[in-house]
């Protein structure tokens, strides 16, 4: 059965998965990046988990109120483990990230368990009605999301807190 699932999933979601490892092995080491692009990834994971929970479940469902449960869950999480963790240039409108390789395990269990949800509602597609896989599931795609705006929120903290003639500020 698992040939049979590895050889049905089409091919870009291999290329998927390789661009995860890409952006995991590149968060591991410290590097300066753009303000923006700090904010990019967290964007798209809300953008998407936003996307699969509307089609999959509907935006005013059980499976709603799960997901955004998971994902205040995930963002106090990733909040507090992110302390520390950047250094924001306002003037270059640069931003200095400590390596981690938290981003990566984020990437890879957020891949895992989109694959292994997809993989058991092809199997069994009456499970999208059961109430008891779609909460959990939906609370832990919420964490998942959510944990990927701890630095970001970091970033906008020190923003926030730095004078605007400031050059860098460490977050706290």
């Amino acid at each position: 059965m698992l040939q049979q699932i590895i050889s049905q999933t089409p091919t870009y979601v291999w290329a998927i998965l390789a661009v995860l490892v890409y952006r995991g092995a590149a968060a591991a080491r410290d590097r300066v990046v753009g303000l923006r692009s700090v904010f990019v990834l967290p964007v798209v994971m809300l953008a998407l988990g936003l996307q699969a929970l509307a089609s999959g479940f509907g935006l005013v469902s059980p499976a709603a109120a799960a997901w955004l449960i998971g994902l205040a869950i995930g963002a106090c999480l990733a909040w507090r483990a992110s302390a520390g963790g950047v250094s924001v240039n306002r003037v270059a409108g640069t931003v200095l990230l400590r390596g981690s390789w938290l981003p990566m395990a984020l990437m890879l269990a957020l891949f895992a368990g989109k694959f292994a949800f997809a993989v058991t509602l092809s199997v069994q597609p009456s499970l999208k009605a059961d109430l008891a896989f779609a909460l959990p599931a939906c609370a832990a795609f919420g964490a998942l999301a959510g944990a990927f705006l701890g630095r970001p929120l970091h970033v906008a903290a020190a923003l926030r807190a730095a004078p605007v003639g400031a050059a860098q500020v460490q977050a706290a």
